[in-house]
C-alpha cells in the first residue's frame, strides 16, 4: 500500500517529534503493509513553516537512516497546504512541493470552516497547473454540516482524501459517517493516513480498506488502492461520476 498523507517527517510539525519517532512510524507502517509514504508536513498553518528545500533535505535524512535500519519502507515528498492566499505567489517562487514532484497538491481546511475564497482558489490552482486534493473533509465542522459544499468543489476539478482512521470510527460516528457517504457518492478518491505517531493518531490503513472491501466491494477497494500508484506515477486518477451525498441513516445517525 501507499499512504499519502502522513507526518513521519522527525522534527518539522506536529508529527514524528525525533528520529526514535520516525522509526517508530516507519515499522508501524510496514506492519500495516504500507511500503510507500508520502511525507506531507505542513507548509504553513501559524505553527510551521516547511518549504521545498527543507523537505527535500529531511527526506534525504530519512531515507538514509530507514536503509540503514534495514526497513523496507520508501519516504516521497509532499506538503499539506492550508488554504491561504499566498498559495499562488509560494507555487510561483517554488516554495510548494507537490505529492511526488507531480501535478497534485494537498490542500487543507480549518477544521471549523470553508474559507469564502476556497471556490476560486481551487480554481486558481487549477489554472496553475496543479489538481488540489481536499485532505480530510469528513473531520471539518462545516462540511459535516453542509457535505454539498465538497459536492461542488469535486464537479469543479478538486480530488479529496479521507482518513482511515475516520473510516473506521476512530474521530467519531459523524467524522465515519461523512467518510462512507462521500465513498458511496465517489465524492473521495483516496484513503490515507494523515498518521502523527503510533499513538494517538496513528496509520489503520488496512482496517481502513478492509472496511471498504467488505461493504463496498472489491471495484471500489481496487480503485482507491490505485489511485494513490497513479498519483506518485503523475497519471491521472479514477475519478467516477460525484453525486450529491445522499441523507441516510448509518450507525443510527441521520
Amino acid at each position: 500500500m501507499i499512504d499519502i498523507h502522513c507526518h513521519i517527517l522527525p522534527g518539522v510539525d506536529d508529527g514524528a517529534k525525533t528520529e526514535e519517532d520516525s522509526l517508530a512510524m516507519a515499522k508501524a507502517a510496514v506492519e500495516q503493509g504500507i511500503h510507500t509514504i508520502i511525507a506531507t508536513p505542513h507548509h504553513k498553518n501559524g505553527s510551521y513553516e516547511n518549504d521545498r528545500g527543507q523537505i527535500e533535505k529531511h527526506l534525504t535524512f530519512l531515507n538514509d537512516l530507514l536503509q540503514s535500519e534495514q526497513i523496507p519502507l520508501t519516504i516521497l515528498g509532499g506538503q499539506e497546504l492550508r488554504i491561504n492566499g499566498d498559495i499562488l505567489t509560494d507555487i510561483e517562487n517554488g516554495e510548494i512541493l507537490p505529492v511526488n514532484d507531480t501535478k497534485y497538491v494537498l490542500i487543507e481546511f480549518p477544521s471549523s470552516s470553508v474559507p469564502h475564497y476556497a471556490k476560486q482558489m481551487l480554481f486558481d490552482i487549477q489554472v496553475a497547473g496543479l489538481t488540489p486534493i481536499i485532505v480530510h473533509p469528513e473531520r471539518n465542522k462545516e462540511l459535516l454540516a453542509q457535505p454539498e459544499k465538497l459536492y461542488h468543489f469535486v464537479r469543479n476539478g478538486a480530488l479529496t482524501q479521507v482518513t482511515a482512521a475516520s473510516v473506521i470510527g476512530k474521530f467519531g460516528k459523524h467524522a465515519q459517517k461523512l467518510s462512507h457517504q462521500l465513498i458511496e457518492a465517489n465524492l473521495t478518491h483516496f484513503i490515507a493516513s494523515d498518521a502523527h505517531n503510533t499513538t494517538s493518531r496513528t496509520f489503520h490503513l488496512n482496517e481502513a480498506y478492509q472496511e471498504v472491501k467488505d461493504l463496498y466491494g472489491l471495484d471500489t477497494y481496487y480503485m482507491l488502492l490505485e489511485n494513490s500508484h497513479l498519483l506518485i506515477d503523475n497519471m491521472n486518477v479514477n475519478r467516477l461520476e460525484p453525486e450529491m451525498p445522499k441523507k441516510k441513516k448509518f450507525l443510527g445517525l441521520f
